[in-house]
């Protein structure tokens, strides 16, 4: 726990839910992680395999970029970096994947430290599917917005690119000591109305 990033208003709300799309259902016994791109090896997990594997606890905080904040959670997962060892990651950028809703966030893999993770708990109970249960990234490092509900894909880049708010006007990196909500000079309601300028 580091404290509030400038900007930011502690959420007296339980959490509250903000989702691009509608709540999908997964289906546990076809899931599968993928891992692929700029590796050494593809990986293809299910989702008995991915019970499997070490779990790390961690208290940390969340800062979303519509300005709220809950600080100290208890998130349980299976470490990020542990998974981009086993695949051999050789790439700086990561596109964080999620085909139920069609959804990306890239995320510099400079920001990917021990406290990221797979999420698949919260304060010792199953991830809501509303906040992105059975399992979500959380890169607690950046804006929320990088964290990829119902996860079903990590994609190793070498080369940067827009992920799907990133395309829409958010900032591509998202780091909320630095305010890095938008992109700079312009701001989201701009850049829907010079998309709608365009079709």
């Amino acid at each position: 726990m580091e404290g509030v990033p400038p900007g930011q208003v502690v959420t007296k709300i339980t959490w509250p839910v903000l989702s691009a799309t509608d709540t999908p259902e997964i289906d546990l016994k076809s899931y599968r992680l993928k891992i692929f791109g700029k590796v050494d090896k593809e990986i293809s997990l299910g989702w008995d395999e991915l019970m499997k594997m070490p779990r790390i606890i961690k208290k940390l905080d969340m800062h979303c970029v519509t300005r709220w904040s809950r600080l100290g959670d208890e998130w349980e997962g299976i470490s990020l970096n542990y998974l981009l060892k086993m695949a051999g990651a050789k790439g700086r950028y990561l596109m964080l994947l999620s085909s139920y809703v069609d959804y990306s966030a890239n995320v510099p893999i400079e920001y990917i430290n021990d406290d990221c993770m797979l999420a698949l708990k919260v304060n010792g109970k199953p991830l809501e599917p509303k906040h992105g249960g059975p399992i979500r990234a959380f890169v607690p490092t950046l804006y929320l917005w990088k964290s990829t509900k119902w996860i079903d894909g990590i994609e190793v880049l070498e080369e940067d690119k827009p992920g799907f708010w990133e395309q829409r006007g958010y900032n591509m990196r998202g780091d909320y000591w630095k305010e890095e909500r938008y992109w700079k000079g312009i701001t989201f309601v701009d850049k829907l109305l010079h998309r709608q300028k365009k079709i």
